[in-house]
């Protein structure tokens, strides 16, 4: 069936459904999305996505110059338009009642402009040509901190109208291409700002150690011990506050303490944050109203050849049987009501560490490593409004540089989370699923 049966098909779905759909989320009538012309997203469709590895991204930001600055400007002037295009097809894809729903529905309108804005620039030829593009991607990764509470609430409230699993493939889709997407803008706007820093120069005295350890936003050394404990300590912190209660367990980091790679650090920062709030909130909630003191959170490290493994061991009595089977889902689980309730709360979301904590904290807390992010003071929200997607998130962050996260439950006792990362930073992005990937 060619794109204009389809074409004629949602216009006569629009005229026929439209009048009749009513919302979850207390709107009595929401217009539907219009129609959008397929002829220039057919082109971009067409058009095969450039993943990119850590070690590619360190080796060119290692040599910048400002031939290399405008090539990167006009990669991503190119990418971005490419990889909306294919996020754009799969929304196309599913049920009309599905794409009609609002919030699924605003997240496509903001798609559509995205990929309207950024394939009608022109080919970026001068440095002022590449400021005046970063203004545009820093613009439009602030209009999108919304997708993913939206993504969220439409992929819930859509949960009696599709499988479930449909509907995980197509969040955890989405996600991935909004990560991907993420990094590849973030990466150039780093690299403009560090281009443009005084330091950068040759024969300036003025560059230090800190930016010396980035490469735009590749954090070259990151040491998982040190991230371990950082993680833990604002975690702690965000938990004593929101508990109020002292009664905080301890974390304990052993093994492999030297153990560095190259890698996002907001990445590894959201990963380890969830595994540690999901752990401290487990283990204060059992030994809540006890005498005993509540027993430490252990975290070993691993370093092998090509890998570093992370395994975050708590005993907080395992996971609910009723829970286990929805662990990785966005839309099923017993407490889906109570997560849609919480994620009306939350109108942005960057899906980073630092959204739940004071800045301010974080700089105090290891000064060395931390890096301003254009992400930062963004978006808040309370630490302990339960979403129930900070696992499923976790591990799409984890697989996005060809990682893998797994957690194992023990009835009655605790719980195991094992991290892996790739050490050597020479994975591509993982743009599509891990059962894309596995039917190739």
């Amino acid at each position: 069936m060619t794109w204009s049966h389809l074409a004629r098909r949602w216009r006569v779905l629009r005229q026929t459904c439209a009048p009749k759909l009513r919302f979850y989320s207390g709107q009595q009538t929401h217009s539907p999305p219009p129609w959008r012309p397929v002829s220039a997203l057919d082109e971009w469709v067409e058009r095969d996505i450039r993943p990119i590895s850590l070690r590619q991204l360190t080796f060119f930001g290692r040599t910048l110059t400002e031939s290399r600055l405008i090539s990167s400007a006009n990669y991503v002037r190119t990418e971005l338009p490419t990889r909306i295009a294919h996020r754009l097809r799969d929304i196309q894809r599913l049920p009309y009642v599905v794409v009609a729903n609002p919030h699924l529905s605003l997240v496509y309108e903001l798609y559509y402009k995205a990929f309207e804005r950024f394939r009608t620039i022109p080919e970026i030829k001068t440095l002022d040509d590449n400021d005046k593009f970063c203004d545009i991607l820093r613009r439009t990764l602030q209009e999108h901190l919304v997708v993913i509470p939206k993504l969220a609430t439409g992929v819930l409230e859509c949960r009696e109208l599709v499988p479930p699993d449909v509907l995980d493939d197509f969040m955890n889709t989405l996600l991935r291409a909004r990560i991907s997407r993420r990094v590849i803008a973030e990466q150039h706007l780093a690299l403009t700002e560090t281009f443009n820093s005084p330091w950068h120069f040759p024969g300036s005295q003025d560059r230090t150690d800190l930016n010396a350890d980035f490469v735009g936003e590749v954090f070259l050394k990151c040491n998982a011990k040190e991230v371990a404990e950082r993680c833990g300590k604002l975690t702690q912190d965000m938990m004593r506050q929101s508990s109020g209660s002292d009664k905080i367990p301890e974390i304990s980091v052993q093994g492999h303490l030297e153990a560095t790679f190259p890698y996002m650090l907001s990445h590894l920062e959201y990963i380890i944050g969830e595994l540690l709030r999901n752990s401290i909130q487990a283990v204060s909630e059992r030994y809540k109203g006890t005498s005993e003191r509540p027993p430490p959170i252990e975290v070993l490290i691993c370093e092998a050849p090509q890998h570093v493994i992370l395994r975050v061991s708590d005993q907080g009595g395992g996971i609910p049987r009723e829970v286990l089977p929805y662990l990785w889902s966005f839309n099923k689980g017993p407490h889906s009501k109570s997560h849609l309730q919480n994620l009306g709360q939350v109108p942005a979301m960057a899906a980073t560490m630092q959204e739940l904590s004071v800045s301010t904290k974080r700089k105090d807390a290891d000064k060395e490593t931390f890096r301003e992010s254009s992400l930062d003071s963004l978006t808040s929200r309370p630490p302990n409004l339960r979403l129930g997607i900070g696992l499923p998130m976790s591990r799409v962050y984890a697989e996005y540089w060809a990682g893998s996260l797994e957690l194992h439950s023990l009835e009655g006792y605790g719980v195991d989370a094992f991290l892996q990362i790739s050490k050597l930073g020479n994975k591509n992005e993982q743009v599509t699923t891990r059962a894309s990937i596995d039917a190739v």
